[in-house]
């Protein structure tokens, strides 16, 4: 009797204990960090193939016609810039649609001025938005995550104070990704292949390095029109991503470029690119980080010759 209540003490205080450490776990996971990329996009097949959707006015006129250009190119995800003037009711019913069409939208924003911490006002406001947005809404109206495009390189103070224009944007990317967190999103941005060529002020750290080390994700503008090239551009974000644990979608573009017939696919069209993208795949799937493609952007993309 002594040795069956012994066994019932025991087994009682193991219960306790596996209790104790189950609480303790998901405890953990909800306050220590945010969902990652992969898992709030886990209705998502998996890599991601996206566009950007820059004229956010479109999911009010045509809605349809956007979603079914997606499903045609196997889009899974779009970023959509956020436009204050289309009202909520477009959103949650866009996003309620792709999703059921297992297509996953970030709420995208982001501008040159965006990298000086004189626009952290501009930034509140947006991410202040997002989160007013998805308290009110849905589980499958929300957004599935933060997209952003900066580029303070295209600012004219990156040519006279790079450094101070380096160090202001690390600033405002800590605050986004701080709040992003508050939040439970995902962030991811878009960054071009050359920033590794630059270091954190005062330090020999690649600006890409930290910057991926923010980012849950990063969208890498391998911006070229042949397999090789947009391979070779992006190789070293690959590989740095990789030893972080992070992923990385290479992007393409579409559009007429001022910088060269290189740049792009407006050439070449889209039967093309699809062979090239092909074939970077094949090449860029030896890096764990690797996670698909995001074409810009869906205007020009809708508009590529076949």
């Amino acid at each position: 009797m002594q040795q069956k209540s012994k066994y019932h003490f025991i087994k009682l205080v193991s219960c306790l204990i596996l209790v104790a450490g189950v609480t303790f776990s998901s405890r953990t996971i909800a306050e220590g960090s945010v969902e990652s990329y992969e898992s709030i996009h886990g209705e998502i097949e998996q890599p991601i193939r996206a566009t950007w959707v820059w004229d956010t006015t479109q999911i009010q006129s045509r809605p349809q016609e956007v979603l079914k250009f997606a499903k045609e190119k196997k889009v899974n995800t779009i970023y959509l810039q956020l436009n204050r003037d289309v009202k909520i009711p477009y959103y949650t019913s866009f996003i309620r649609e792709a999703r059921a069409n297992h297509i996953a939208v970030d709420v995208m924003d982001g501008r040159s001025a965006w990298g000086l911490t004189e626009s952290r006002g501009q930034i509140a406001d947006f991410l202040n938005w997002i989160e007013a947005y998805q308290n009110q809404v849905q589980p499958n109206e929300k957004f599935a995550g933060i997209h952003l495009d900066i580029e303070p390189h295209v600012h004219p103070q990156w040519k006279t104070n790079q450094a101070s224009v380096i160090t202001q944007w690390m600033g405002n990317v800590q605050y986004i990704v701080d709040r992003a967190k508050q939040m439970k999103m995902p962030v991811g941005a878009d960054l071009p292949f050359w920033l590794d060529n630059y270091k954190v002020p005062g330090s020999t750290q690649a600006v890409s390095n930290w910057m991926i080390q923010k980012y849950d994700s990063i969208t890498i503008m391998a911006y070229r029109d042949t397999a090789t090239a947009i391979y070779n551009v992006a190789k070293d974000e690959l590989i740095d991503a990789a030893q972080q644990g992070k992923k990385i979608s290479i992007a393409i573009e579409t559009k007429q470029s001022k910088e060269g017939d290189f740049i792009t696919f407006y050439e070449e069209g889209s039967e093309y690119m699809e062979s090239q993208l092909k074939l970077v795949e094949n090449m860029a799937k030896a890096h764990s980080s690797f996670n698909g493609f995001s074409i810009h952007e869906y205007t020009s993309w809708k508009t590529l010759k076949n």
